[in-house]
């Protein structure tokens, strides 16, 4: 009997166990098909998504241009006066220039390192047409010294009105720097972002 009894134990236990792995192997099933399921709701939006946004805008343009073959845009019957990509000459008061340059747009340094970007819009007083035409073919130098400027800046370097003013002071300097000897007499920030 006694041995009835020590026989009985473990098929009691191997019972108990298989009993219990059941349980667990249902649970587990049912979270993986949870998991699988929104692993994939989570990456099929995520890929709609991105395709959506990241779509070249070349595209939308040329299937917007194919349907409205018929229907010349505005712009080229007026040669294209709006074009946001290039510089705009304005007059201003007492025979001065407003040059307003091409959008800037950078990636900022930032201490946790989140990618900060910084939009500007900005305009340039020019005493002259002379100072003008000193600015046109060195566009390039500007626009590099633009982005290793404000590369190097950090969000909190353009907090408040102190940071704006200096922002100012130090484009004017590298302006009329790279224009030499012809002067800038203001920078004006018409437009400021930090994303």
């Amino acid at each position: 009997m006694a041995e009835a009894k020590v026989k009985e134990a473990p098929a009691e236990a191997a019972e108990g166990e298989g009993g219990e792995e059941g349980g667990k192997k249902k649970l587990p099933l049912k979270l993986i098909i949870i998991i699988a399921a929104a692993a994939v709701l989570v990456l099929g939006g995520g890929g709609t998504a991105a395709f959506l946004l990241l779509k070249p805008k070349g595209d939308a343009a040329a299937e917007k241009g194919h349907k409205e073959k018929k229907k010349p845009a505005k712009d080229e019957k007026k040669g294209g006066k709006d074009d946001k990509g290039a510089a705009q000459v304005r007059e201003g008061p007492n025979g001065v220039l407003f040059y307003t340059l091409p959008d800037i747009v950078v990636n900022m340094q930032t201490a946790d390192g989140r990618p900060t970007f910084l939009k500007l819009k900005l305009t340039l007083e020019m005493p002259d047409q002379d100072a003008v035409d000193a600015l046109e073919p060195n566009m390039p130098r500007l626009q590099d010294m633009f982005q290793t400027f404000l590369r190097e800046l950090r969000p909190e370097d353009l907090s408040g009105s102190q940071g704006s003013y200096q922002l100012r002071m130090e484009i004017l300097r590298r302006v009329n720097l790279v224009i030499a000897p012809s002067k800038a007499n203001a920078v004006l920030i018409e437009e400021m972002l930090i994303n």
